[in-house]
């Protein structure tokens, strides 16, 4: 992977990081296995797609058009497969359509390229930055901006958290061309609408691009991947880059309280885009199991991957001394990482990561016990790759791990894609059932299951 600012060929423009060229529909597909019949609702998953040509020698991979990919199952059956680009400016602009409706806060031109999910009875895309979520109707065609029906007092985020236990969504939000001094706590009631944001200042405009929540705190993320008001200011899509002397921190804010109240501990100098969970110890210190990596965008300025890999890192803070204990849990890759829903900011025990190798198409899933240490490799075989495994409960199950791994897998070796089901429980077993899917889906970010509501 060229690591230089202006390559002759963009690595996140070719292979199966280049976007597709149509939107499919597809019905009644193959199913190889069984898919079980407790799967009712959609899969999707959403990423960068860009609809027009782009300078190669600039074009971040996370400013490309959001695309939907969605697979619909029900009754065993594999229903329907889509992907539909995600509304905006940019893309009513390329197809010489009017602008999508709805409230544009910042006058964002970019659409949500970031992740998809289902929330309050209703589809969302979302993006990180300051856009304003697309509403998706189920068939994954776009309706509009929603800013949480009117209550959104400006950005969102890429990775809003949901408590199990109150069905409230928090998020941590950034808008580096219209806030640079502070980032923005948001919460979503059940019905969809927020009823409570803090604002949180900040030394710089650092890319805040997940939160943490635990059963006593807000976990803010400042780290040294920073805005280039240089760049910003020289029209730069995507001004951010490496700033080691901005350290790294992470901020406790109890539930209730306000950025005055925040707790402050140094962590290790690197980034995390994505804990897999957090929980609070009967001692009162907090415990974040995060994907680490030791560098980002200091020299790749066009992506993630370029200046190192993260590995699961667990992170014990101590908020009344203010440090941290830091234990490394497994020294492969591991990105994308997912837990049981039901177990988010508590206690837990297993976690699932895809192990992404830039240098092939081998893209295994794995499996981690973090009570016993215990590591499984589930291998897609030669040349395939798998995403973000998204984990989906057996009804009625007791156990943590009983349940069911979905993600799109790409096959590099007739450049395909499928949808695949595995046995959460039981990676010996095999897939539990493939569906062949009509296009191959590019390299993409994040995705949820959605179930039907009767």
């Amino acid at each position: 992977m060229s690591t230089t600012s202006e390559p002759t060929v963009n690595p996140y423009l070719i292979g199966n990081y280049a976007p597709v060229t149509e939107e499919v529909t597809a019905f009644d597909l193959p199913v190889i296995g069984e898919l079980p019949t407790e799967l009712n609702g959609r899969y999707l998953r959403n990423g960068p797609n860009p609809i027009g040509e782009v300078n190669p020698s600039e074009h971040h991979w996370f400013i490309g058009d959001g695309m939907v990919h969605g697979i619909r199952i029900r009754a065993g059956k594999a229903e329907w497969y889509r992907n539909r680009y995600v509304g905006s400016t940019s893309v009513s602009a390329s197809r010489g359509t009017p602008d999508i409706p709805g409230p544009n806060w910042n006058g964002s031109g970019n659409g949500p390229n970031t992740n998809v999910g289902g929330f309050a009875g209703t589809t969302w895309a979302m993006v990180e930055a300051g856009g304003c979520p697309v509403e998706l109707s189920y068939e994954l065609e776009t309706i509009g901006r929603n800013d949480f029906f009117g209550t959104l007092p400006g950005a969102f985020s890429a990775h809003p958290k949901v408590d199990p236990a109150t069905g409230e969504m928090h998020a941590m939000t950034y808008a580096w061309g219209q806030w640079l001094d502070h980032i923005q706590y948001v919460r979503v009631g059940r019905d969809g609408r927020v009823n409570r944001t803090v604002d949180i200042p900040l030394p710089g405009m650092s890319m805040v691009h997940d939160i943490s929540i635990t059963d006593k705190y807000i976990v803010v993320y400042d780290q040294p991947v920073l805005v280039n008001l240089d760049k910003a200011f020289a029209g730069s899509s995507f001004p951010f880059e490496w700033s080691s002397d901005y350290g790294n921190r992470i901020g406790l804010m109890p539930r209730e309280g306000n950025a005055s109240d925040i707790v402050w501990i140094d962590v290790p100098v690197g980034y995390v885009f994505h804990p897999l969970n957090a929980y609070d110890t009967p001692d009162g210190k907090v415990v974040l199991d995060v994907c680490f990596y030791e560098r980002m965008m200091r020299d790749d300025l066009l992506g993630p991957f370029g200046d190192s890999l993260p590995r699961l890192v667990r992170w014990e803070a101590d908020p009344i001394a203010r440090r941290v204990n830091v234990t490394v849990i497994d020294e492969h890759v591991n990105e994308f990482p997912r837990h049981r829903g039901s177990l988010t900011g508590k206690p837990y025990r297993f976690g699932y990561c895809a192990e992404v190798d830039t240098a092939s198409m081998h893209w295994p899933t794995v499996k981690h016990d973090l009570i016993t240490g215990q590591r499984e490799v589930f291998d897609h075989g030669a040349g395939r790759a798998a995403g973000e495994p998204v984990f989906i409960a057996r009804p009625g199950s007791i156990d943590e791990d009983d349940g069911w791994l979905v993600t799109f897998v790409h096959d590099g070796n007739n450049d395909s894609a499928e949808f695949v089901v595995i046995d959460a429980k039981d990676f010996a077993r095999g897939y539990v059932a493939r569906v062949p899917l009509p296009q191959r889906i590019p390299f993409g970010f994040h995705g949820n299951w959605v179930p039907d509501r009767v």
